[in-house]
């Protein structure tokens, strides 16, 4: 044979094809479970009165001696801790061991521009439930003078943010002194 099938022995399949399903009924249609509208836009957890709070304390003076927080700055290096936060994970921070989930590069900005930059990064990391992000500020080698004016604004901004743990300069093959590590905890 040449692999093609005879005309007749189609029509005797199909034959009995019809044979073997001519006591079958079609089921009758089921109700439809309703559609369910679209769900509701996601909204972040940094809310309004978070939002509110990082610019009041942005306001305030830095250092009201309360204990709340460990602040070192060695020359070009800066770290900064919470109370409670273990010095194993500022060190684990510093080597460079928690995975960096995201990253914000302000190079180029203004100060201002800058600050609005990094708190709607923080904002939306911590939306996104980020647990540790990299901010690169530069070293300031532009800044003439003033020494490192991003680097001090972020730092500023990040102190007074209460989501943010704990922060250290970053290892040099991922920024040095010209980059911060920061740990991030809930929102609220």
């Amino acid at each position: 044979m040449n692999g093609k099938r005879a005309p007749d022995s189609d029509k005797a399949e199909a034959d009995l094809f019809r044979d073997a399903v001519s006591d079958v009924k079609p089921l009758a249609p089921r109700a439809r479970a309703p559609l369910s509208k679209r769900k509701p836009p996601a909204r972040a957890r940094f809310t309004a009165a978070d939002r509110a709070m990082v610019l009041v304390e942005s306001l305030q003076g830095f250092g009201a001696g309360n204990g709340e927080a460990e602040f070192t700055d060695s020359g070009d290096e800066i770290s900064f801790r919470r109370e409670g936060i273990q010095n194993g994970v500022m060190r684990k921070l510093k080597r460079g061991e928690y995975r960096v989930e995201d990253v914000c590069d302000l190079h180029g900005l203004r100060v201002e521009e800058a600050k609005a930059a990094l708190r709607e990064f923080l904002a939306e990391a911590l939306g996104r439930r980020l647990r540790c992000v990299r901010i690169i500020h530069g070293k300031g080698h532009g800044s003439g003078n003033r020494g490192p004016v991003l680097k001090n604004a972020v730092n500023m901004v990040l102190r007074k943010t209460g989501p943010v743990l704990a922060f250290t300069s970053a290892r040099r093959v991922d920024g040095g002194t010209g980059a911060i590590n920061v740990l991030l905890g809930g929102a609220g």
